[in-house]
């Protein structure tokens, strides 16, 4: 098994030719540099995430820089995302920490991963990730951020995935997981395995993760039932709550929730988390139903502009207008799958036109129109 000590020397000059170099930007600006770059919405969540960002920043450079001692510095935070799918949760991450502050980053889909020994990636090569993520050097990934998607499907009880040998290979309560991330979420050595691979013979390391900062996020469907169902009716889910039903007694999708909605540890617990887990972060962060105006913006700034290139480079100009992008956004609400739900609808629509149009036709104009409750799409050639 090797360690870090070899890589030190030969990295060492790099790393911290790295840290140096880290942008030291102030929340304020990071919060604008985001909206700059095409993020909308989310004000309280984005706050939130640039201070976070900025923390994580002067802390590195403090303790390798300065030479703090590390009981001088806040230790790592861990932060949880919290809110419906679509809500832009993972695309806040790459903005942030990929786009932004350029430091090694992995967006993990976390159920993949399975408890040592069962069938599944192993959980410490979310590591190995990451370290692949720096260029396989063990230092620039200590300090690195990894993002956890889809962490509420971990949950006991949770994971309802089906397939050959269930209940005989897999960790299928997800609480395999819960307990090998403890360590990892916390300030542990890791042995962490050089390659992807289930075999036990590889190289490994091992590496500190109390300079790696942890970001999970889920949608948590059924959450705020789980709370309903704990009496929960002073922190909001006895009469709130009930809103989050449709008419049927089904939960909606895109349920936003409160900072007291998430805060309570022991709704976790309910929901299948083990307690010690979810106090490993420092801080939940609810992100909120994307409303139809910020729909609107996203359509318009960067949905839309993606497909307006496409057709200038087939040589279509494309017209949308306010009608039909309203139309587009109340059919994306009535779905409940935030942005990912405009592309899709947006898509759908324009398929036939480019299927029929692009290299047979040379050009033109492809208009949207709402005709009778419906969108429909003409082509008109040069």
């Amino acid at each position: 098994m090797e360690n870090l000590k070899k890589y030190r020397k030969s990295g060492l000059d790099h790393f911290i030719k790295f840290v140096r170099e880290l942008p030291v930007i102030p929340p304020r600006k990071i919060f604008a540099k985001l909206e700059e770059l095409g993020y909308r919405g989310q004000d309280d969540a984005r706050r939130a995430a640039a201070l976070m960002a900025y923390r994580h920043v002067r802390r590195i450079k403090r303790i390798y820089l300065d030479g703090a001692k590390r009981e001088e510095v806040l230790p790592k935070a861990n932060y949880l995302f919290i809110g419906p799918t679509g809500c832009g949760k993972t695309h806040l991450v790459e903005l942030l920490f990929q786009h932004i502050l350029r430091l090694p980053t992995v967006i993990v889909d976390i159920t993949t991963y399975s408890e040592t020994g069962y069938v599944g990636q192993d959980s410490n090569t979310i590591i190995t990730r990451l370290l692949h993520a720096s260029d396989d050097n063990p230092l620039l990934a200590s300090i690195g951020i990894i993002c956890l998607d889809e962490f509420d499907k971990i949950a006991s009880g949770q994971n309802n995935a089906i397939f050959a040998g269930a209940g005989t290979t897999k960790d299928v309560t997800g609480m395999g997981v819960q307990r090998e991330l403890l360590k990892m979420l916390e300030a542990g050595e890791v042995v962490v395995p050089l390659e992807l691979t289930h075999s036990t013979y590889g190289d490994h390391l091992v590496m500190s993760t109390a300079d790696i900062a942890f970001i999970a996020a889920g949608a948590f469907s059924g959450f705020a039932q789980v709370a309903r169902r704990r009496g929960n009716a002073d922190m909001g889910f006895g009469r709130k709550g009930a809103r989050q039903l449709s008419k049927d007694g089904i939960d909606s999708i895109a349920v936003s929730f409160t900072p007291e909605e998430v805060e309570n540890v022991a709704n976790f617990q309910a929901y299948g988390f083990l307690p010690e887990l979810m106090a490993r972060f420092t801080r939940f962060v609810p992100f909120q139903a994307l409303d139809a105006g910020t729909l609107k913006n996203i359509l318009r700034s960067s949905v839309l502009d993606r497909l307006t290139r496409e057709f200038e480079d087939e040589g279509f100009k494309l017209h949308v207008g306010d009608e039909v992008m309203d139309h587009i956004v109340a059919d994306s609400m009535k779905r409940e799958t935030g942005a990912r739900g405009l592309v899709a609808i947006l898509t759908r629509h324009l398929e036939e036109a480019a299927f029929n149009a692009f290299a047979e036709v040379p050009g033109g104009d492809v208009v949207l129109q709402v005709h009778e409750g419906n969108i429909k799409v003409v082509v008109e050639p040069a």
